[in-house]
């Protein structure tokens, strides 16, 4: 009897092992290393943790050609003044619940929660849901890696997170929703994080060769959300989102 008793826990014993090795592996893949450690101590990462008020308090309040101005509006070639021409705003993708993309997401006036681990960084969207991923650990994308958020890579250097972000696919309102402006599969958009005080800041810059005549860039900031906020669903009801298209003015009959 104890013979059996003694190879049942042992028995146990085996297999309860295996899971908490797992865990343990885990748990050190989590952690950050010696380098990552030291490379926060000396101020290199910054730290970008926590959620974020893009709302009017923290930025200037959105204008009709947000965020670019006059004096910094993007320099288009024939291709892309071709397609703003004949742009409509009923189809719009936005009015189809298709969520902003860079580079005009990150001037959404919504809150953005960032978390940082060793190995990527998220940031999370309020506005459309989204959720991107910005890999730190050395991946490359690859052909089946493309799509409306692109894939990011990024690194940090000098206090600042730099992400690159490249595998878009064409869209028709892919450079903002609000401009007419697409943008092709060669679009690749850099976006450089720094913390200045309190508030958390970005310069965004864009190139695509298909409709820029040159890369073109802005600046902006967050500010801390209120203590205790959380991130609230965005939840785009198709039938809702359509609505304002029928006040609409058609461009073509």
């Amino acid at each position: 009897m104890r013979k059996m008793r003694n190879r049942f826990v042992s028995r146990w014993s085996a297999q309860l092992a295996a899971p908490l090795a797992l865990v343990v592996v885990i748990a050190a893949g989590t952690r950050p290393g010696a380098g990552a450690a030291a490379q926060e101590a000396a101020g290199e990462i910054p730290r970008l943790v926590g959620v974020w008020d893009g709302s009017p308090r923290a930025r200037p309040v959105n204008g009709p050609d947000m965020p670019w101005t006059p004096d910094n509006f993007p320099v288009l070639n024939e291709r892309a003044l071709a397609f703003q021409q004949v742009f409509d705003e009923a189809i719009a993708q936005k009015y189809d619940c298709v969520p902003a993309t860079p580079p005009a997401l990150q001037y959404d006036p919504y809150m953005m929660e960032v978390v940082q681990w060793p190995e990527r960084v998220l940031f999370r969207y309020e506005k459309d849901d989204q959720v991107r991923t910005v890999w730190l650990d050395g991946r490359r994308p690859t052909v089946h890696d493309y799509g409306i958020q692109g894939f990011s890579v990024g690194r940090y250097e000098d206090g600042a997170l730099l992400v690159e972000t490249t595998h878009f696919v064409f869209d028709i309102t892919g450079f903002d929703d609000y401009n007419g402006i697409p943008s092709s599969q060669l679009k690749r958009v850099t976006e450089r994080y720094w913390r200045e005080g309190e508030a958390l800041k970005v310069t965004v810059t864009v190139e695509d060769p298909l409709f820029l005549r040159e890369p073109a860039s802005y600046t902006t900031q967050w500010l801390p959300a209120p203590d205790g906020y959380r991130l609230q669903a965005y939840e785009c009801d198709p039938e809702e989102a359509r609505r304002p298209v029928r006040f609409m003015i058609p461009k073509y009959r």
